[in-house]
């Protein structure tokens, strides 16, 4: 293999699929990049099993062929080369890549191609095309809560059905609940519901970032893999099989008290709430007024800590119902906090009740149907 590809390229597809590459494994080519010549292109692919990505880049093809290289080594090694043309080349029968850039001379030892694991392709299956920041948004507003561990791996990955023209995303731990629906501009040929890890689809918001490029989902007749298909990046899942639990039951339909706020009023006490909850039992309590005699209505946000003291905060809210309180982990009401922007809507019947959280969309806008619900925590009042 012979190849010339400009610095800035090669750094940004190795910063691209260098998400993929394990970091724990017992297969030691797994901590290795792929680098293959393609049709005229350099495709840089990485994998840790459950996913893979891949990534092309413009290069000058003088010898094709392909090697593995150790990815943290060539990605530390390329991003801090000057911005010029860097040269591969790998002789025939040879286990060292030689790289030329600049005045810079170097070898690194490479591993047969032959024994990277194979980069699954979807090509056939069911596909729908996304809208790059619909998507963004949907997955950002519920990964988060999906879970971390792995007792039920259904509860690890992100709920994914389709209804007609609408996608729906799905994500919970035990503890909360995240629901966020992206229209499609046509129906899919047949119903998808599938389960993606949570951290592919996290990784897939990182690769769209501020794009507007459409994504294609593609997932195989088999239902065991997705693809995510950008302009220039490619990304695998080994979807997780299982059954997702019913969560629109878990969602209430009533409420005695909604209370409207404003989001960044409510993120900044919840944030200076969380210092003192931090030590203790890291509980945030709310206590919602509804306005009396012509004062507008009160949102109070308290934590308190025995040993170390208690924190205060008061927001003007807009409350319909009856007063009442209830009481959150703090990492779970700053996280959807976090997912917002505008105002929203807390709705809830009882302290010992969850709690929902509904953004309130400016008039003349369609209404935003994500809906997230937090289980309370119980506390002496």
């Amino acid at each position: 293999m012979k190849v010339q590809v400009l610095q800035e390229n090669l750094q940004r597809g190795l910063s691209i699929v260098g998400r993929a590459v394990a970091t724990r494994s017992t297969l030691p080519i797994t901590a290795n990049v792929l680098l293959q010549t393609d049709k005229g292109r350099l495709k840089l692919a990485a994998t840790d099993l459950d996913i893979a990505m891949s990534a092309w880049v413009g290069a000058k093809v003088d010898e094709e062929g392909a090697t593995t290289v150790p990815s943290r080594l060539i990605s530390d090694f390329v991003s801090s080369l000057p911005p010029a043309t860097v040269q591969m080349e790998i002789p025939e029968r040879s286990r060292q890549m030689k790289l030329e850039c600049a005045r810079n001379e170097s070898s690194i030892n490479a591993m047969d191609a032959e024994d990277f694991p194979r980069i699954p392709e979807v090509r056939d299956g069911v596909a729908i095309l996304l809208d790059a920041k619909a998507l963004k948004r949907a997955i950002d507003r519920v990964e988060f809560a999906a879970a971390s561990d792995d007792s039920r791996p259904v509860l690890t990955g992100v709920h994914m059905k389709s209804d007609g023209t609408r996608l729906t995303l799905a994500s919970a731990d035990g503890f909360r609940l995240a629901v966020s629906d992206i229209s499609l501009p046509t129906a899919p040929g047949e119903t998808v519901e599938i389960i993606v890890p949570a951290r592919a689809l996290r990784e897939l918001g990182r690769l769209i970032g501020d794009g507007n490029e459409p994504v294609e989902m593609r997932i195989n007749g088999s239902r065991t893999q997705v693809l995510f298909a950008l302009t220039e990046v490619e990304l695998v899942a080994q979807l997780i099989q299982g059954t997702f639990p019913n969560y629109n039951q878990l969602i209430p339909t009533e409420y005695n008290t909604r209370c409207i706020v404003d989001v960044d009023e409510f993120k900044r006490e919840a944030r200076i709430a969380a210092i003192f909850a931090r030590d203790g039992s890291g509980i945030i309590r709310l206590q919602m007024a509804p306005s009396q005699n012509g004062m507008p209505g009160e949102l109070k946000v308290s934590a308190r800590a025995d040993e170390i003291g208690d924190n205060e905060g008061k927001i003007d809210a807009d409350i319909a119902g009856d007063a009442s309180k209830i009481a959150f982990n703090a990492r779970y009401l700053q996280d959807v906090l976090n997912a917002l922007t505008g105002k929203v809507a807390l709705e809830m019947t009882s302290p010992s009740s969850q709690g929902v959280f509904r953004p309130i969309s400016p008039e003349g806008t369609e209404p935003d149907t994500y809906v997230h619900v937090v289980m309370p925590m119980f506390v002496q009042w």
